[in-house]
């Protein structure tokens, strides 16, 4: 008899992972703890193997070619003017399409959303979730898949297993390319553009709209200024405008107005004008701390972590989606390979540990040659 497996967290990682699984024959279920779905909430993504694997796989491989090319780097000095550029044509995908794309391949009863779990429980024959309504499910394998604060990360590592905060923050924008100045808009756009200052590192590029899009005036500009934070003001910072002090990140439409005006007001202060534009031009950014975390384990009893639950990596990788890929597919052939679960999850740590630690540590290498990271 297959056994039951139920994914705790349906953006990606478990999307990839359930759609593995059911197809290979496996009884699956994903609760999400969204009330309204993860739909259009994200940008562009630079696809690695895996990701082109896990198309092939779902036999959408030409979902690889949709998605908005910059055909050169450039960098920017404080005055705006170019002081290097560089042609490495590079395509952005768009995670909204892959989202949907792979979403749809789960059947509608196999995804639940709004259900938020709070813990698991796990023995040698199975594990037992229980949901914030109060409910709880029970199944003979659960994985989590539930992202940097992830809480079934405990039942593995312990309840100390907290990412750490490595000094930097990033904020985020997504702005419809018309919204745009045009001044900024004929220097930023069809580039990936990038700016270094004292504690400070912006970059953007053109990715595909929420629809997908890649015709010139529906695409989107997303930038990214990573910024270096002490913990006590990451922590003022992270307070959302309804007084909720957050972990890890504000969501778009969160951060409160004051701390808009200031991001745009340092925006002039300290950035070229073309990227200083294109920051004003986003009336509701996103911040997202950043914070390393490298485990030996991935499994205990009859829970498993996949993803950014199991490994957090630095986003300068760009491999989060791979990394998350990557696993399911190794969760996939263990679990085939071995009709023993405690043999397969075994087999699906011992691939993935190395794996999982290499890219955090290659992140950390990438952040230290930024200068960002706080005294």
């Amino acid at each position: 008899m297959s056994p039951r497996i139920l994914i705790i967290g349906g953006s990606m990682g478990g999307l990839f992972a359930a759609f593995l699984l059911g197809r290979a024959g496996f009884d699956v279920t994903v609760a999400e703890r969204s009330e309204h779905g993860l739909d259009g909430r994200g940008a562009g993504l630079v696809a690695q193997r895996e990701v082109f694997a896990m198309l092939r796989e779902a036999g959408v491989a030409h979902l690889a070619h949709v998605g908005v090319t910059a055909q050169e780097r450039i960098y920017l000095d404080r005055d705006d003017h170019i002081i290097h550029r560089q042609r490495t044509p590079q395509m952005q995908l768009s995670w909204d399409v892959l989202f949907r794309t792979f979403r749809d391949l789960v059947p509608d009863a196999r995804y639940g959303i709004g259900r938020r779990a709070l813990a698991v429980e796990s023995d040698g024959t199975g594990a037992r979730v229980r949901f914030a309504d109060g409910h709880q499910e029970t199944a003979d394998l659960v994985i989590g898949a539930d992202g940097i604060g992830s809480v079934l990360r405990a039942a593995v590592s312990g309840p100390e297993s907290l990412p750490h905060y490595v000094g930097y923050a990033t904020w985020r924008g997504l702005v419809p390319e018309t919204e745009v100045p045009e001044q900024a808009a004929r220097h930023l756009f069809e580039r990936f553009a990038f700016h270094e200052g004292p504690g400070s590192h912006i970059l953007g590029y053109l990715v595909p709209g929420p629809d997908g899009a890649t015709e010139p005036g529906r695409r989107r500009y997303n930038w990214v200024w990573y910024r270096r934070y002490q913990p006590d003001d990451l922590r003022q910072i992270l307070v959302d405008r309804d007084g909720q002090a957050r972990p890890f990140s504000l969501a778009p439409g969160r951060v409160r107005p004051e701390q808009v005006r200031a991001l745009h007001a340092e925006a002039d202060e300290r950035l070229p004008a073309s990227f200083a534009a294109a920051v004003r031009a986003e009336p509701r950014p996103f911040l997202h701390a950043i914070f390393d975390y490298a485990p030996d384990h991935m499994v205990k009893g009859r829970v498993a972590l996949l993803g950014d639950a199991a490994f957090v990596a630095r986003p300068h990788t760009a491999m989060g989606v791979a990394k998350a890929a990557g696993d399911a597919f190794a969760l996939r052939d263990g679990l085939r390979q071995h009709r023993d679960l405690d043999a397969a999850l075994g087999a699906y740590e011992a691939a993935r540990v190395p794996v999982g630690q290499a890219i955090v540590a290659y992140g950390q290498r990438l952040g230290q040659s930024l200068l960002l990271e706080t005294a």
